[in-house]
């Protein structure tokens, strides 16, 4: 048996956009709820936006949405490539769908929360260690229990998952692990995985066998557009250091021969001003010559 990877464009979508019971079941495992009461219960599909394409990215972002029960709003995305936009992409989105939960004249008390959830499958925090998982949302800046509740965003990096570094809940876990432990070449899914019916269902959602032969071969141009993306976004970030080194180098350079000049000038002045008064010349006309202060002559 062959399986494909289940963060591409082709896979992702029938997983997560068309068995809605797996994406409550995602939803419940990897946001951040607080409170048993506060997890989705029921939910609907909601019409995914179409999102203006630009040369970098635009086979990189699998989109699904969904509203619970109590009226809150779901955003789920895919980023394979990560680019510094991709953050305000997210809060733009998710302020996007927030406000355009009222109509004109409509109660601002009616909004409910929007929670976007964003799998990026590239390292974009290397400074912050182990630590995948990042919470964003309102909050008072000295008194953090003090929350505005309204837009919550979140991000896991999924290179930096290790489930023995992972102690929140089993079925998150294990969803993360069906994220990052199925690929191309997986033929057989460890039992464990296989043992919980939700993943089980959404690991039969990637049998090759499933598939028709055109879906397959988008599934393979869409593994190539990455490649090309990551090459492009790549060759971006090491042109920008080596302009940054050479300008570096020149700045760095320019400001040697000035303060050498500067330097030098400073001694050429300093051997004439003590000459001058190896000679006899009283301060005042040492300074006058010299452009120096009296004092710092009277010091030599």
């Amino acid at each position: 048996m062959r399986y494909l990877d289940p963060k591409a464009d082709l896979t992702f979508k029938r997983v997560f956009g068309e068995h809605i019971d797996l994406l409550i079941s995602f939803l419940n495992a990897l946001l951040p709820f607080d409170n048993p009461g506060d997890c989705i219960v029921e939910a609907e599909y909601l019409p995914s936006e179409l999102v203006p394409q630009t040369p970098l990215r635009k086979n990189s972002i699998v989109d699904v949405r969904c509203r619970d029960n109590r009226g809150r709003q779901f955003i789920v995305e895919m980023q394979m490539v990560w680019t510094p936009e991709f953050q305000q992409r997210v809060l733009f989105n998710a302020s996007k769908a927030y406000v355009r939960q009222l109509g004109s004249g409509e109660a601002y008390e009616l909004l409910q929360p929007v929670y976007s959830l964003n799998l990026v499958n590239t390292v974009f925090e290397p400074g912050l260690g182990d630590e995948f998982y990042h919470y964003y949302r309102m909050v008072h800046v000295e008194h953090t229990d003090r929350v505005i509740d309204g837009l919550h965003l979140v991000f896991i990096e999924l290179p930096k998952f290790k489930p023995q570094s992972y102690s929140a809940k089993r079925l998150a876990i294990l969803w993360l692990r069906y994220l990052t432990e199925i690929g191309d070449n997986t033929s057989t899914v460890p039992a464990d995985l296989m043992a919980d019916p939700q993943i089980s269902k959404a690991v039969g959602q990637l049998e090759e066998s499933a598939f028709t032969e055109a879906q397959l071969l988008g599934y393979e141009k869409f593994w190539d557009a990455i490649s090309v993306e990551r090459t492009l976004v790549g060759s971006a970030e090491r042109r920008g250091k080596e302009i940054g080194l050479k300008e570096g180098l020149k700045e760095g350079m320019e400001k040697g021969l000035k303060d050498g000049l500067e330097k030098g000038r400073r001694e050429a002045l300093l051997a004439t001003a003590r000459k001058l008064k190896a000679m006899g010349l009283d301060a005042a006309a040492i300074a006058g010559a010299t452009g120096m202060g009296e004092e710092e002559i009277n010091s030599l």
